[in-house]
């Protein structure tokens, strides 16, 4: 069964390479998202802010994880175990966004005007989706199904961006305070989908393993054509 023809050595290297970088970006932007985010969300009791900061973080540590997994002389054996961990992380952050929605609608709970919140989710929105089509258009080319998962990936954490920006808009315009806990809801309904995901051992958090895992591909596609060569 042919799949894409075989890239030239040369466009292959280049390929990989601008996933790597691509990647890079994702994850450092992600920390830096994720400690403005935290921070803007605890000034202004913002659930939904703190809630899409800690998702930032676990999206980090859920790489962070794979990463060190792939250091492991036997990678396989510790899958199921770090995917384990990711999932009761954002199990933990779905509940806890969920208690902080539900008591603010409840004790109908104020949130402040946040500009540096509406600031980091606006630039998401913008950022996200550019990083999600490169990192597609790439990984398509390359034939790796890992970098147009994370890809999807990516371009879902707009979507949570847009949610959380649409709930703080209209705090600032039209004093809809609960708009906040509904943003906070949706990004509980995310952390639970991405939760189960990782549980069932299909994680999309797998780029930075993916990155790892460049050489060995090779390794294993010569392998495979010495097993067809017999």
């Amino acid at each position: 069964m042919t799949t894409t023809p075989a890239l030239a050595e040369g466009r292959r290297g280049v390929l990989q390479r601008r996933i790597r970088l691509i990647v890079g970006v994702t994850i450092a932007y992600n920390l830096v998202e994720a400690v403005v985010a935290v921070t803007a969300g605890s000034i202004a009791s913002s659930a939904a802010l703190i809630g899409f900061g800690l998702d930032s973080v676990i999206e980090v540590l859920s790489a962070a994880a794979v990463a060190w997994q792939f250091t492991r002389r036997d990678p396989e054996r510790w899958e199921k175990g770090t995917l384990r961990v990711i999932a009761v992380a954002f199990f933990a952050l779905a509940a806890y966004v969920t208690v902080s929605s539900v008591l603010a609608l409840a004790g109908q709970e104020p949130v402040r005007h946040s500009p540096l919140g509406i600031a980091i989710t606006a630039l998401s929105v913008v950022v996200m989706p550019f990083l999600s089509f490169a990192e597609r258009r790439a990984g398509r080319e390359l034939g790796s199904a890992t970098a147009v998962a994370d890809s999807k990936q990516t371009l879902v954490c707009t979507w949570l961006s847009a949610a959380v920006l649409v709930g703080l808009v209209a705090n600032s315009l039209f004093g809809w305070w609960w708009a906040d806990a509904v943003a906070g809801l949706v990004i509980a309904a995310f952390a639970i989908r991405e939760g189960v995901e990782a549980w069932r051992g299909d994680a999309c958090a797998t780029s930075v393993g993916m990155l790892l895992e460049n050489d060995a591909d090779e390794h294993d596609h010569h392998d495979h054509e010495h097993h067809h060569d017999r």
